[in-house]
């Protein structure tokens, strides 16, 4: 079974703005055991909303028969730092004021959440990871990971994502943020700011997850006769309510900040320069139907980053598709797997002739 724990670091953590935190926590979940040659270690970045327990969310590629067995890998995964599920984020209290962050979080960027993370894989003493992995967000932090840190990472798999964040991603994202200003609690200094204009966040943010057909699919009205109270009306107040249960409008927001600032190009000689110094073997996997990472950006990177290679998704799903479809992602992985494994064996028997 999964196992959670929690990492405590304990001095300044000094953030890209320049502001800093005076220590932090990460939540994180393993799953699996290292082996003696510690050489089995899948690493893996969650989505916008996602937490630690990559069952949880992406059961059909951890768990016994998947491709990522635990009795062959030792998988690891830390709810972001930013998070609130467990990590330090607003909500948590701040040990110089002994109270809430609240607002005065600092801004976040994906640089500064990888560089957490990698606090943790130190104090695991991992000086190889077989796999990174993420999707989405986690797809961003991973990318960006991978390029901080390219002696560490042997092979990445980069799932419905991005080099750096679109206008068009940026925009979803602000018309998110402008529902959780339009809500009068935003301005207090409490656990539930904003959570009204969260629910309407939600709504939009599902109309780039998703795709036309898979509204259609799953919300069109059975009759002919309705002229108010639609399927699809209900289907986004339902979606809304469903996340403020379990989020809350400042993670919300630090989060899709973090998110529209990833730019692997920023101080790197820009976004082909930086591509260009990534050493992980890599699979670049887009869903044909995703409106928010769209498959350009799978292929623009494919196209960048030599030796790599590139899976598409098909699904009515949209960008969700990544985390429903896991029999075709898997299948995906599989070959990525398998295609390095006959490339080494081609070259050995050249070698051997």
């Amino acid at each position: 079974m999964p196992v959670h724990n929690t990492f405590h670091y304990q001095k300044a953590f000094e953030l890209e703005s320049g502001a800093t935190l005076p220590g932090f926590q990460l939540a994180y979940t393993t799953y699996g055991h290292l082996n003696p040659q510690r050489d089995n270690v899948v690493w893996v970045c969650h989505a916008l909303t996602g937490n630690s327990d990559f069952t949880d969310w992406w059961g059909g590629l951890f768990g016994e028969g998947k491709v990522y067995d635990p009795d062959e890998w030792f998988i690891v995964c830390a709810n972001t730092l930013g998070g609130c599920y467990g990590s330090t984020g607003p909500l948590s209290v701040n040990p110089d004021t002994l109270k809430p962050y609240f607002h005065t979080f600092p801004h976040l960027t994906n640089r500064d959440i990888v560089a957490a993370f990698d606090l943790l894989r130190q104090e695991f003493e991992l000086d190889k990871v077989h796999t990174l992995i993420g999707g989405s967000l986690g797809g961003q932090q991973a990318l960006e990971w991978a390029l901080q840190k390219p002696d560490v990472f042997e092979r990445l798999v980069h799932v419905a994502s991005n080099a750096r964040h679109s206008p068009w991603g940026i925009a979803f994202n602000e018309s998110q943020r402008m529902a959780i200003r339009q809500d009068a609690s935003w301005a207090t200094e409490s656990e539930i700011a904003g959570l009204v204009g969260l629910k309407t966040a939600r709504a939009i943010a599902m109309l780039s997850y998703r795709h036309y057909n898979s509204y259609n699919n799953s919300q069109q009205e059975p009759g002919n006769s309705i002229t108010d109270n639609y399927r699809a009306a209900s289907y986004q107040i339902y979606q809304g309510e469903k996340l403020a249960k379990r989020f809350n409008a400042y993670t919300y927001w630090l989060l899709t900040k973090a998110m529209d600032s990833h730019h692997v190009g920023r101080g790197r000689g820009g976004v082909e320069k930086a591509l260009s110094h990534l050493k992980a073997k890599t699979l670049f996997v887009g869903v044909d139907t995703d409106l928010l990472f769209p498959v350009e950006e799978q292929k623009f990177l494919h196209e960048q980053v030599p030796g790599s290679l590139f899976a598409i998704i098909r699904s009515d799903y949209g960008h969700d598709g990544f985390l429903v479809e896991t029999e075709q992602l898997e299948k995906a992985i599989s070959s990525f797997y398998k295609q390095e494994l006959r490339s080494k064996l081609y070259y050995e028997t050249q070698e051997q002739d």
